[in-house]
């Protein structure tokens, strides 16, 4: 029989379960966390929980907070489980069950961020962190740079009392403390964007340089944006997680987290207000974030978008089956060996080859379930990240890139719907409007595609990588996916 998790059954569980050591009426919130999904659940509240389980560092737990409706669904699911979550490591047939108690509380959602703003008066919070996914941080994907144009940047502009962005809330939430004489919180970025602390920072300050420029001063003088490097694959929660849940574990979790066993952080160490001591459980404390972040952007985040498109074509769904697809797999080994991996710079006390072979291998876990679907969604935000600056440093120096624009070509033809058996499916982008007719439009015409400047910036502009898009584009059409892939292997592209 299951049981239900809430602290009243805790004791009930299995043996097998790991649960928190420490009372949870001994922890007092330090950190609020916008946008509390599988990842984070995965990763920082573990971490979290670590530290508690040691007794240390009880003052920092969390409290959830978020504005949209996804946010909504996911306090839902936790309060009447009292913040509980139930997080299963899948080691290859030896699945680990744990319950964490890291969270305490979540922040009631409105229809603005005037709930959040109202908790972070709490001196006693002094840390926000954020997984706010890479497309959250209303930057120009093509530049990089802040865009004060955004529809919800604009809103807040003219009404941070009644903030629709993160960064309105985040703002007005400084702003308020500021006048207050309370010192401000530090933000923490753990989503995969280069350079995270700097990015939320000249969001908050650029939206703060839309209102007052002495508070954008403020901001960028006095807050502490770290920056930081997270990693741990966790798909998707569906029914098929909580029924192996329940039949395994003999648990009832409305929102359980399944997850690879690998975790790792690599933080700043920039925290003026104080922070919890997690080097102690872990994490990785180093002035040479960029580094690390870069290494796993162009490796593990490129590699995921590498296969997301041939395997989607081709109408893999789980991405342990890419894997095991030859053509698939061999796509992924030549064009990291080749031209990923020569343009990442060293990174300290990691042999990159090395890297890569663990990263592989992690991809290959048949236990961990991760889609194809979900690597594919948001091409539109995740290729200027973690594909198209590859390209554009092996352009810089006159590096072959027929392998980057053939993964740039494989998203073109997977943006147009259809794949290699003429299946229509839905095509999971913000841009999705968009991207599709221009996708259409280039199979007689490749640079109907290229001309997406706001995404493929500078890149767009290169003779070299413009022919060898199209000829990988014409070869997809043409051929279909595995010819272009055995194509590739072979040298003939």
């Amino acid at each position: 029989m299951s049981r239900i998790l809430n602290l009243a059954h805790l004791s009930d569980l299995h043996p097998s379960i790991a649960r928190p050591h420490y009372h949870r009426a001994e922890l007092r919130a330090g950190i609020l966390h916008v946008g509390v999904g599988n990842f984070h659940r995965a990763h920082q509240a573990v971490y979290l929980d670590d530290l508690f389980n040691a007794g240390k560092d009880l003052d920092w737990a969390l409290v959830g907070a978020g504005i949209r409706a996804g946010d909504r669904a996911m306090r839902q699911a936790l309060e009447p489980q009292d913040w509980l979550t139930t997080v299963v490591e899948l080691e290859p047939g030896a699945n680990h069950a744990r319950v964490t108690g890291a969270m305490v509380d979540f922040v009631p959602i409105g229809e603005d961020g005037r709930a959040i703003v109202q908790a972070l008066n709490d001196p006693a919070l002094r840390i926000v962190s954020l997984t706010i996914t890479e497309g959250g941080y209303c930057i120009d994907p093509g530049t990089g740079a802040f865009n004060p144009e955004h529809p919800d940047i604009v809103h807040d502009a003219a009404h941070l009392q009644t903030p629709r962005s993160v960064f309105g809330v985040i703002l007005a939430a400084l702003k308020r403390r500021r006048d207050e004489g309370l010192a401000p919180f530090t933000i923490m970025s753990c989503d995969n964007i280069p350079h995270n602390g700097r990015v939320a920072r000249e969001a908050v300050a650029g939206l703060a340089d839309l209102i007052d420029p002495s508070l954008a001063a403020y901001v960028r003088e006095q807050v502490a944006f770290p920056n930081s490097m997270v990693d741990r694959i966790t798909p998707a929660t569906t029914d098929r997680e909580r029924a192996a849940l329940a039949e395994r574990f003999g648990v009832q979790d409305n929102w359980p987290v399944f997850c690879e066993p690998f975790r790792q952080w690599v933080i700043e160490d920039h925290f003026p207000s104080g922070r919890p001591a997690l080097e102690e459980v872990g994490v990785t404390f180093t002035p040479h974030v960029a580094a690390f972040e870069l290494m796993k952007l162009r490796i593990l985040n490129g590699g995921h978008a590498a296969i997301a498109y041939p395997a989607g074509l081709l109408g893999i769904h789980f991405v342990h089956e890419a894997m095991e697809d030859p053509l698939v797999r061999g796509f992924l080994d030549k064009l990291e060996m080749e031209e990923i991996i020569p343009c990442v710079p060293p990174v300290p006390g990691v042999d990159l080859q090395d890297y890569y072979r663990l990263i592989a291998r992690r991809f290959s876990n048949p236990d961990v379930g991760d889609t194809i679907p979900r690597l594919a969604q948001d091409g539109s935000n995740r290729q200027p990240k973690f594909i198209l600056p590859s390209t554009r440093d092996r352009l810089k120096v006159g590096g072959d890139v027929t392998g980057l624009a053939l993964v740039s070509a494989l998203w073109c033809r997977y943006c147009a719907g259809l794949d290699d058996q003429g299946q229509p499916f839905s095509l999971d982008d913000p841009n999705a409007s968009r991207l599709q007719p221009a996708a259409l439009a280039a199979r007689d015409d490749a640079p109907a595609f290229l001309n997406l400047r706001d995404i493929f910036g500078d890149v767009s502009e290169s003779p070299v990588f413009r022919s060898r898009f199209a000829a990988a584009l014409s070869g997809l059409w043409r051929e279909g996916t595995r010819a272009t892939l055995q194509r590739y292997l072979s040298g003939l592209v």
